[in-house]
């Protein structure tokens, strides 16, 4: 456990890092090109997922499902899997470059498929010049991906978290550069002239190929030599396809899922909240979810993947219960303290009060679902660390069915004037909530049945625990938030107020947090404290 707790710090430390830089990442470019009703902030918004969408339909699913619990195998090989790795790495470039090569070629229809048919040429027209920019990005975080990856399976955890935070250094200081020849925010469509197109969106692809780069400096600490070679038989690339082939699936029918999302989203696009708003408030709900799902969860899914090969179910069941409950701990907190300081909060990602309010709305929809999000994380982890992608892939077309099926509804609903426009990404966002809450409950009863077993009692008592503990907490922190003088205070005034205000409320709701679990003797409390101890140092 002392060894989950350095990897867990180290990995806390680069993602907090990480996370925080990206959200100065953020702050810079909403005044740059603005956020909610803001054109061009949903054009950009759009050409910039793109290469994410595309990333994850070709790679992003394979890796994590595939490659870890592979190259644990390998590292049994005479050479400790570098041979395996190298074929890897040759087969994985060139799909990544021809991937890249064909999503510029169809950036045109890319964003056609993203954006509603009512949308005007000169919006479809700026977001397809950002996309030409943005889609090369598909190359570079394939490659960070692939790297990064291995090293965590070679148990070096630290350089995939931290590099992101050269990204997003390289990307403030685009930003700022942007805002300094050219003032904003740049809200309408046609400020944004070819040369300031080039500028943000040749920002954005440099910050992610340099992130990229940075872990090639880290490969020595594999110890495995890298070469391309391009005879890929012989050594069970057969059986990473086969199991890459469900995964594959999978990434398509989320990124469908998400292209409906975006389509309908699009309708508001420069009147109300929309595309830019929602990622913005995806970003905040990450914060948490990326801190405290990503240091904890990471190298118990290296771990988990040793114990299923090695046939240890119990120690498998045992793992899936001590992450969930030590994710639950954190993450029931940090929700009812985002929560309560969600307008504060949204202040520091938009232009004025109101448009903090909006996009609160947005950012509490998405809260809903942020503790089904870290069980499912573990529950589906350990599907792959027992080689299996089918059932994942059962599971997420139930949950992209469902989101589809919301997102129509919302879309349905603002059409026959039963809620207005200005709430249809608030609605879009509590539609994927509830999506993923019933995917995480068919989930974990399948695997329930596979393993005969997962201690689900005893995490779902100390998931309730933490609720019982949270509820009274965000009303705290509510009650701060309306003392400070609520949405029309100084809290809304400017994003730097808006942080204060937000940390103000989020720790006033952490402290009560903490002192009702303390009231009520909570036994993982305890836990957490020696989980604490071993990598926080006692001088």
């Amino acid at each position: 456990m002392s060894s989950l707790g350095r990897a867990s710090a180290l990995l806390a430390a680069g993602t907090m890092v990480s996370r925080v830089t990206g959200l100065l990442r953020t702050i810079v470019l909403v005044s740059v090109i603005g956020a909610n009703a803001s054109a061009a902030a949903d054009a950009f918004g759009l050409a910039n997922q793109l290469p994410n969408d595309v990333f994850s339909l070709i790679s992003v699913g394979v890796l994590t499902a595939v490659l870890v619990p592979q190259i644990v195998q390998a590292a049994s090989h005479d050479d400790a899997g570098s041979a395996f790795i190298s074929k890897l790495f040759t087969l994985g470039t060139v799909v990544l470059l021809a991937a890249t090569g064909i999503a510029m070629l169809a950036a045109p229809l890319l964003i056609l498929v993203n954006v509603s048919p009512t949308t005007s040429p000169d919006k479809i027209a700026l977001a397809t010049a950002f996309a030409y920019w943005c889609l090369p990005q598909i190359l570079f975080y394939g490659l960070y991906a692939l790297i990064g990856e291995t090293l965590n399976a070679r148990r070096i955890f630290g350089p995939f978290t931290w590099a992101p935070v050269a990204n997003n250094v390289i990307s403030i200081a685009g930003f700022l550069v942007i805002q300094a020849l050219f003032g904003g925010p740049l809200k309408a469509t046609g400020a944004w002239t070819p040369d300031r197109i080039a500028l943000l969106g040749g920002t954005a692809t440099l910050g992610i190929a340099i992130q990229a780069g940075i872990l090639l400096l880290f490969w020595p600490r594999t110890r495995l030599a890298l070469k391309p070679d391009f005879r890929w038989r012989g050594v069970g690339l057969g059986k990473v396809g086969k199991l890459a082939g469900w995964t594959l699936l999978m990434a398509v029918i989320s990124v469908v899922a998400g292209f409906v999302q975006t389509r309908i989203a699009y309708q508001a696009s420069g009147e109300y909240p929309s595309v830019a708003v929602m990622m913005n408030a995806w970003l905040v709900f990450m914060l948490p979810y990326s801190v405290i799902v990503h240091s904890i969860g990471t190298p118990y899914f290296t771990q988990l993947s040793e114990h299923a090969h090695a046939g240890r179910d119990d120690e498998v069941r045992n793992d899936i219960s001590r992450s969930i409950r030590t994710l639950g701990f954190f993450l029931m907190g940090a929700m009812a303290a985002v929560a309560a300081a969600a307008v504060p909060a949204s202040r520091i990602f938009t232009n004025s009060g109101p448009d903090a309010v909006a996009a609160g709305q947005v950012l509490l929809c998405y809260l809903a679902g942020l503790v089904p999000l870290a069980v499912l994380f573990i529950i589906q982890r350990t599907f792959y660390a027992y080689g299996d992608t089918r059932t994942p892939l059962l599971f997420t077309l139930f949950q992209c069915v469902l989101i589809v099926v919301s997102a129509l509804a919302a879309g349905a609903l603002v059409d026959a004037r039963a809620i207005p426009l200005a709430w249809l990404a608030a609605a879009i966002a509590l539609g994927q909530s509830i999506s993923g809450t019933l995917q995480t409950i068919v989930a974990t009863w399948l695997l329930h049945r596979r393993l005969g077993g997962i201690h689900t009692r005893t995490w779902l008592l100390g998931l309730l625990r933490f609720l019982v503990a949270a509820v009274p907490a965000g009303g705290a922190g509510w009650g701060a938030y309306l003392l400070l003088g609520g949405a029309k205070s100084w809290m809304t005034s400017n994003i730097y107020l808006g942080a204060v205000g937000a940390a103000i409320v989020g720790i006033t709701t952490l402290a009560v947090y903490l002192g009702a679990l303390f009231l009520m003797r909570t036994p993982e409390l305890d836990a957490v404290k020696g989980l604490i101890r071993r990598f926080v140092p006692s001088r």
